[in-house]
This record gives structure tokens, C-alpha cells and sequence, in this order.
């Protein structure tokens, strides 16, 4: 079966960050609002703790065949691997290795293991042996993976700081919708490293605190890891999801190097962007996953975007205060939570302390508990926003009278 216009289906989702590892763990967590995987450490900087969102669970190893790709980045990107691999191997068996491409979203790949490979050169004056350049290439989780399952199809990665894995699913659309490609792995990964909690720092967007997005008292983000994998296709495969992208929206409005247009106009352009590329009117939108990051200026000026907008209101919530902002991987997770949303008819709280920032327009920010209206499809957006103006919005939903 085959979809209508630029719709296609979002098969099959692997998934690992702070929450947990996997749908079913992460779904439990993720919608009771857990912010337990956002742990205060030592070592991250040179004053005092950070807190971030790491991931706890085992992962896997990276085989010695592949040992220069050997980084906590792969390992992360192996663990959401592992829990769709049948249905991948099913796609290759059917498409062929050369018919099945990869795009990922990253802003960090190995740049921990490059870290700690300048300390230890600057201890025994030589670079370790295990030590590899590729290790932190940014396209080089895309070539690891498509190695490693000896996939032939385009493989490559987007870095576009915060919007990378979002707008990895226009980029795997394309190779879709213009016959280069008959399934996509697209997701992102991004794992923790000193450079970006220390640039945030910097920036004075970090706090100790768990991230509360939208209150008068937020401080700013907390960063987060993790790896969110899906598998598109053309075509529904057996025993796979019928969830379906519908739409993306871009914009580039590159007001400032790290800070948003004020007013959202760039925010505001890719959402209705995004709406008019699914064919969808903003009533049909019943929930918006927003990019929320808790710092004074994303929530005041994605605030006045949402509300223009959605005028007469829409379910709303931030969920970094559950993973961390896993920057590279933001927008490849939340869209996996709209995922799991729609999977589960629940929809992710917004976790905050409640306390509305009167000089933010009103959103309506639900609690735990809330789900989808009996009389509406399914129907997500998901939001994501970056340094130098980059946005992207992007709209899932359930398969509804849409099929050939």
C-alpha cells in the first residue's frame, strides 16, 4: 500500500536517551513526566556540577571489525539499532542493500572520545592508539551504520546544531519521493561531551536546576544524549507502524548566530510552512511537541509563534525536562514522542513548576493524564529550533483514509 502526495510511513522506531531504552520503557516514564535521568555529575566543568541527561542502560559494544567508528556516539546509535533490526533486515531482504539509504541528524558524533584522546597527548605526548579522526567526523555516523548493516543507498549526515535530526526527515522524504531510495534509516544521535556543556555555559544558557520551560523561573537547559532511529518507507511493511509523516516546514531567518528572532517570525514561517506541506489546517493539529528549551528567550519567542498560530488554542508541552536537550537528536526524539503519543493515545506532559510567565502569551500547557480528543485524528507537530535562525517543523499522524 502506498500513500498520497509526500506522505510516508514511519515503520518501525528504535529509541534510547535518559527516560530509558526502548518504546515501552520510555513510553511508561515519558508519560508519567519522570525527570529522574537528569542527574547532577562532577567532571563536565571546571566549576562545580552539570546537569544532564545520560543515559544509564547497557549498550552495545562496537565489533573490532568497525573498531575506528568505536565511540559512546555509535554505541548509543547501535542500542536504538537493535530494537528494529528485524523489520530493517526484512526491508533489505526486500528492497535490496543498494534501495535503502541513511540520514542522520548530529551536532557532536565522537567529539568525547577526541577529548579525552588531546588529554591524554598532552599527558604521554602521543595520541592513544585506539584513537581515530573518523571517531568524530560529523558524517560519520551515517557511513558507521550504513557499514555496518553493508548498506549500498546515499548515506549521510545533517549538522544544523539543534534542528539536525528534523531536518533529516525532509532530507530522507527526498531520497523517498524522487525514486533514490525505497526506505530511509533517519533519526539522530548526539552524546555528552565537555565542548557543548561548556559552550552553553558560556552562553549562560545552563542551569543546575531541572529545565522549566515556560515559567517565570527558568534559568535555561540541561544537555541531554541519546539516539532516535526510524525506518521510512514507501510502503507499509508487515507488522510495521501505519504512522506517516505528512508534513515539514523550514525556515531560515539567520537573525543571530545563537539567538532567536524575538517575535518567532522564523518559528512562525516554518510551522505554516509545515502545515500548508501536510495539506492540514491548524484545528486538525491535536497536539504540538514544542522545542521548549527553558531558556528566557526560545520560550518567549516560540510562545508568540504557537500563539499566533494556533489561535484558539492547541495541547502543548516541552519534554526536555525529562531527556535533557539532546541537541543533534532533539528533534528525532520528540518526533518519536508525537510517535509514541500516537501509538499510545497519551499525550507527554509539560513538566514545570507550574508558575506562567506573564509575559509570555498564553499556551495551553497540559499535565499528565490528558490524550486525544475522540473526535479527531491523530495529528502531532513537532518543533524544532537552532543557532543561526535554523527552524523546522514537522507533522505525523495516524493513517486516515489516505491509501491508493
Amino acid at each position: 500500500m502506498q500513500l498520497h502526495n509526500n506522505a510516508y510511513y514511519l515503520s518501525a522506531l528504535g529509541i534510547v536517551n535518559a527516560l530509558g531504552n526502548g518504546v515501552d520503557e520510555i513510553s511508561h516514564k515519558l508519560f508519567s513526566g519522570d525527570t529522574s535521568g537528569l542527574v547532577l555529575e562532577h567532571g563536565w566543568q571546571a566549576d562545580g556540577e552539570a546537569r544532564v541527561g545520560r543515559v544509564q542502560s547497557s549498550l552495545p559494544e562496537i565489533p573490532a571489525a568497525f573498531s575506528q567508528y568505536a565511540c559512546h556516539n555509535n554505541r548509543l546509535l547501535l542500542g536504538a539499532l537493535g530494537q528494529i533490526e528485524a523489520l530493517v533486515a526484512s526491508a533489505i531482504a526486500q528492497y535490496g542493500a543498494q534501495r535503502i539509504g541513511v540520514v542522520l541528524g548530529t551536532s557532536t558524533s565522537g567529539i568525547a572520545e577526541s577529548e579525552q584522546a588531546v588529554k591524554a597527548q598532552q599527558l604521554a605526548g602521543v595520541m592513544p592508539e585506539h584513537y581515530h579522526y573518523l571517531q568524530q567526523e560529523l558524517g560519520m555516523p551515517a557511513q558507521f551504520l550504513a557499514k555496518y548493516l553493508a548498506l549500498k543507498g546515499p548515506a549521510y549526515a545533517v549538522s544544523t546544531a539543534c534542528t539536525s535530526s528534523a531536518k533529516a526527515f525532509q532530507s530522507a522524504r527526498n531520497l523517498l519521493k524522487h525514486g533514490l531510495c525505497d526506505a530511509v534509516l533517519v533519526g539522530g544521535v548526539d552524546s555528552l561531551c565537555k565542548t557543548t556543556i561548556n559552550g552553553f555555559a558560556s552562553l549562560e544558557s545552563t542551569t543546575q536546576e531541572i529545565s522549566n520551560p515556560m515559567s517565570q523561573h527558568r534559568k535555561g537547559i540541561n544537555i541531554g544524549e541519546g539516539a532516535a532511529l526510524f525506518l521510512m518507507t514507501k510502503e507499509r511493511l508487515a507488522d510495521a507502524s501505519d504512522i506517516v509523516l505528512l508534513g515539514v516546514g523550514e525556515s531560515s531567518d539567520a537573525y543571530h548566530i545563537s539567538a532567536p528572532q524575538p517575535e518567532g517570525l522564523g518559528a512562525e514561517a516554518a510551522i505554516r510552512a509545515a502545515l500548508q506541506d501536510a495539506g492540514k489546517s491548524v484545528e486538525e493539529i491535536a497536539y504540538v511537541n514544542l522545542h521548549a528549551t527553558g531558556t528566557l528567550k526560545n520560550d518567549e519567542m516560540e510562545s508568540r509563534a504557537v500563539a499566533r498560530v494556533f489561535i484558539n488554542g492547541v495541547p502543548c508541552s516541552g519534554t526536555k525536562p525529562m531527556t535533557g536537550h539532546t541537541l543533534g537528536a532533539a528533534g528525532a526524539t520528540e518526533l518519536a514522542f508525537c510517535w509514541m503519543a500516537i501509538q499510545r493515545n497519551q499525550l507527554p506532559p509539560h513538566v514545570w513548576d507550574g508558575e506562567a510567565d506573564s509575559a509570555l502569551p498564553h499556551i495551553n500547557l497540559i499535565s499528565a493524564g490528558h490524550t486525544f480528543g475522540p473526535s479527531k485524528p491523530r495529528i502531532c507537530m513537532s518543533n524544532s529550533f537552532a543557532f543561526g535562525g535554523s527552524n523546522v517543523s514537522l507533522i505525523i499522524g495516524e493513517q486516515v483514509n489516505s491509501i491508493i
